[in-house]
């Protein structure tokens, strides 16, 4: 069964048997396709209707293909064009290229290299067009997140009904996909708004502290307890505490925490009695808590307590067209930080940039065009620009016979690279400590002195 598919295609060739070979194929393919059998009945054509993509002859009586091509990339922006030819050459392709053709093919072509062709300068339209008009597409920006992909209107919908009821909070999602961002938006947006919000990032406090930091502490407690102090808890009252990182508390930690999620109260260190707090607790991890428990890792009451309501935060290379609106809102948003002309950036950087894996997500992208607007000349951004593992480099020869210590070296230094060597990202994508980093770091140093 055919797929019927949106976009449209013009066809133009002289010779009627080629004409109505590639309709035959085209049709077939699911694609709406007109014919024109030369340049001026196919601008009279273009005149009247609307279409995505232009496959034309190079070689026609009177007016040549590539004029046609000059024309449609003048008049047309929104049209990609595709110039097949039976006379080819070197210096034809550079020219036809060279005149806006997105794809140069000579005959004889097999009907799947036609198909091939027409596939990736669609794709290209499509990812240009997307770029252009996202911004004006009005995309969801509900609670300072950008996306229009479905995943995020799950997510979106997940915080609407977190922010309604008072329940705990369990945020999912790998380093730098905006888990903080979703926290806010469940608290600006529940009935605690004008309450303290106050987030916390569980792996940045030392163990020994971490209680006292929490809960608070009386005058005596230990020592350097000169002054009676209030934890977090105690500063949040009323409102919403952000504990991010949550899977990095100890285990005797975890269970005075979920004393105050069962009990709603808390007790200071060196505290007789404990007292009341009208806390809502929304906790964080990049960690599979789950498997946790099953190692006996993470208390399995608490993981239960907290995840009363689940939001999973995709990564950014599933999130489709969210890079492109993500893109161009980093882009206007340091542009206007710096004072400076919004950078353009070409077809093919942003192709590069669309098919990239992100591994550091949203914050790695961020960074990223926060960089391309410092460095970029003459308001251009071109693959040059890009850090080099996002550029092309041809395959090692060396085939299996890298150590592992040296391939994991070099993929530690891309993603220190992509994060401008800020060591706790690299740690957070990496899944390993700060130390056992800079432990690989030193080592590998060592050997190569």
């Amino acid at each position: 069964m055919t797929t019927i598919r949106n976009e449209s295609i013009l066809v133009v060739d002289d010779a009627p048997g080629t004409l109505e070979v590639l309709q035959r194929n085209l049709l077939s393919a699911g694609y709406k396709v007109f014919t024109a059998p030369g340049v001026t009945e196919a601008v009279r054509l273009l005149e009247k209707i609307s279409v995505d993509l232009v496959v034309t002859d190079f070689k026609m009586p009177g007016i040549s293909g590539l004029d046609l091509v000059r024309h449609i990339r003048e008049n047309l922006p929104g049209t990609e064009v595709i110039m097949i030819t039976g006379y080819a050459s070197v210096s034809g392709a550079v020219e036809a290229v060279k005149s806006g053709a997105e794809e140069y093919l000579a005959k004889p072509f097999t009907e799947e290299e036609l198909l091939q062709a027409v596939r990736q300068a669609l794709e290209k339209l499509h990812l240009r067009q997307t770029a252009q008009h996202q911004v004006e597409k009005s995309p969801s920006e509900r609670y300072g997140l950008l996306g229009n992909s479905t995943v995020m209107s799950r997510v979106l919908s997940t915080i609407a009904k977190a922010a309604s009821v008072p329940a705990t909070v369990l945020i999912t999602g790998e380093s730098g996909t905006g888990k903080e961002l979703v926290a806010r938006a469940i608290h600006y947006n529940s009935p605690r708004a004008s309450a303290p919000f106050i987030p916390i990032n569980c792996g940045a406090i030392p163990p020994e502290l971490f209680e006292s930091e929490l809960f608070g502490h009386v005058k005596g407690a230990f020592t350097g307890a000169t002054v009676s102090r209030a934890g977090f808890f105690q500063t949040a009252d009323g409102g919403t505490i952000f504990l991010d990182e949550i899977s990095e508390i100890s285990q005797p930690l975890q269970v005075k925490l979920l004393r105050v999620l069962q009990d709603k109260e808390i007790c200071m260190v060196g505290a007789s009695r404990p007292h009341k707090v009208d806390v809502r607790i929304v906790a964080a991890t990049n960690k599979d808590l789950e498997e946790l428990v099953k190692k006996g890792a993470f208390r399995e009451e608490l993981y239960f307590r907290l995840s009363v309501i689940t939001v999973n935060l995709p990564p950014l290379r599933e999130r489709g067209d969210d890079k492109l609106i993500l893109i161009n809102h980093f882009l206007k948003k340091y542009a206007e930080e710096m004072e400076c002309e919004t950078p353009v950036i070409s077809d093919r950087t942003l192709e590069v940039l669309n098919n990239y894996d992100w591994p550091g997500n949203v914050r790695e992208l961020e960074n990223l065009i926060q960089r391309l607007i410092v460095m970029s000349e003459d308001g251009k951004v071109d693959i040059t620009d890009l850090p080099s593992q996002m550029r092309f480099t041809p395959k090692r020869t060396t085939g299996f016979t890298r150590p592992l210590a040296e391939v994991e070296l070099e993929y530690i230094c891309n993603v220190l690279d992509s994060v401008k060597g800020n060591k706790t990202q690299a740690a957070e994508i990496l899944k390993i400590d700060r130390k056992t980093l800079r432990e690989k770091l030193k080592n590998s140093h060592d050997k190569k002195s």
